[in-house]
């Protein structure tokens, strides 16, 4: 068996999230500050990365003020925290077939999640898509959820939020710089 690790690379990587309420859903980018999937003979067996929180953009709001009004709220303590935990975490603990299991860490808070994901490795170059689904609720964002608000109305966001990822990942070389 041949261990093989591979750097993400940060400019071909990308997050995509979508947060939905009643009335409509907000979608942005996050970045992926670094990270690294393992192979074993060309299977995921492991990596971990690492979400840079501070990088949040939000990408359907146009009016300048609004969108910096909601990036606050989403930095903020109804959210999530930036200040205090301006990173977030992703380790892989098993992979059975596309089943990707690990711990996600967000404002300190860990909780194992699983999804399913596409995973390619080959010729040193990694690729792995996945949709997350995430509730925000365990990670200490209650703002707005009806698990802790009653008579919410059409004010209502869901609990669930999406992360849309795609990862490309390469074997360093001696004479290459992985995280462009």
């Amino acid at each position: 068996m041949k261990n093989t690790t591979a750097k993400i690379e940060r400019a071909q990587s990308t997050i995509e999230w979508v947060g939905k309420k009643v009335t409509g859903a907000h979608n942005g980018t996050i970045d992926i500050k670094e990270g690294e999937l393992v192979f074993s003979d060309n299977t995921l067996t492991g990596g971990h990365f690492v979400i840079d929180i501070t990088s949040i953009k939000i990408l359907d709001i146009e009016d300048p003020a609004t969108n910096a009004q909601f990036a606050g709220h989403l930095d903020s303590d109804d959210f999530f925290s930036t200040q205090k935990f301006p990173e977030a975490t992703f380790e892989i603990t098993s992979v059975k077939g596309n089943h990707v299991v690990g711990n996600l860490t967000i404002k300190g808070i860990t909780h194992l999640i699983g999804f399913e994901a596409a995973i390619d490795f080959k010729n040193e170059t990694a690729t792995a898509t996945a949709k997350i689904i995430v509730d925000r609720t365990k990670y200490d964002m209650k703002f707005r959820s009806s698990n802790f608000f009653a008579n919410l109305g059409d004010t209502l966001i869901y609990n669930d939020f999406e992360l849309n990822v795609s990862i490309t990942a390469r074997v360093a070389t001696k004479n290459s710089s992985v995280l462009a």
